[in-house]
């Protein structure tokens, strides 16, 4: 017995060993940005960004991602909650009234230069390099898509669209890479079907429905035609909602994936982790 629960004792030591919060920062233009990251199990490592939303900082964004986190050392990831500028990022939305949208902060320096780090210090692999966002974390990942594709393997938006035609400030590279998008259709905070996104009563100005932003991205991954489509199984049916799974995938292009969370609003589905989901996702890329 109490050899058993020295073992566990030993393993649990290294567990904790691998997620241990370690913080850091870069100076990009006069203003030290800063990130929090846990420690990959071995080099080459895939490096995953994981995104908080508008108001939010990286620390707070780790409580959605535990069980992804509890994987990581496994699967050799090394996962990033980096801070936004003042809580916010300097997205594409071109109205936006956050500080990092006003005074033009360069997150994509942000976000080279972070990948510099940790290429230099932790060997991960360039190729398998990863964005996944919340809400305003998810406009930045879509920003890192449209601006510096060659950067990232593939990038996952949770509860974002991307912005209006006449709302968007990025300059678009429009190189094809893998996207997925999980959206409710209750939302109200980034509507379903489009409309002007308020948060804490700034707004952050229109965006398009996800309809059109899925089209955006299938489309220009090369696809026409109608997705497959698959309901998820409904694993807590009191919850009220219910997920189906619209995909194109063909060889040589890459994959495009909505998740459509019926009567979903403004928050992560209880029927699936949409961080394991996301990592599912990622995964399928690297294989191709």
């Amino acid at each position: 017995m109490q050899k058993n629960l020295f073992i566990y004792f030993l393993v649990f030591l290294v567990h904790t060993a691998h997620c241990q919060l370690v913080s850091d920062s870069v100076l990009i233009e006069g203003h030290y940005r800063t990130f929090h990251f846990l420690t990959p199990a071995d080099k080459q490592s895939s490096l995953l960004f994981v995104l908080h939303g508008s108001g939010g900082n990286g620390r707070g964004q780790r409580n959605g991602a535990q069980k992804l986190e509890a994987i990581a050392p496994n699967e050799n990831i090394l996962m990033v909650y980096p801070d936004g500028y003042k809580n916010y990022w300097n997205e594409c939305r071109k109205t936006a009234q956050s500080a990092a949208n006003m005074e033009n902060i360069n997150d994509n320096a942000f976000f080279q230069s972070m990948i510099t780090y940790f290429e230099q210090k932790y060997a991960i692999n360039p190729k398998k390099v990863f964005a996944v966002g919340t809400s305003g974390g998810g406009h930045m990942a879509y920003k890192l898509a449209l601006t510096m594709p060659e950067q990232f393997r593939a990038i996952t938006a949770l509860i974002a669209n991307l912005p209006d035609t006449n709302n968007m400030d990025c300059a678009e590279k429009r190189m094809a890479i893998p996207v997925m998008i999980v959206n409710g259709t209750a939302d109200r905070t980034n509507p379903y079907t489009g409309g002007e996104v308020l948060t804490n009563g700034i707004s952050l100005g229109f965006v398009r429905s996800t309809d059109r932003t899925f089209k955006y991205w299938s489309e220009l991954a090369g696809y026409a035609g109608s997705p497959k489509m698959e309901a998820l199984p409904d694993t807590d049916p009191t919850d009220g909602r219910t997920i189906e799974r619209y995909t194109y995938k063909e060889p040589g292009k890459p994959e495009v994936t909505l998740l459509k969370v019926l009567n979903g609003q403004h928050n992560s589905p209880r029927d699936i982790d949409v961080y394991l989901e996301a990592w599912a996702f990622f995964k399928r890329q690297m294989m191709e």
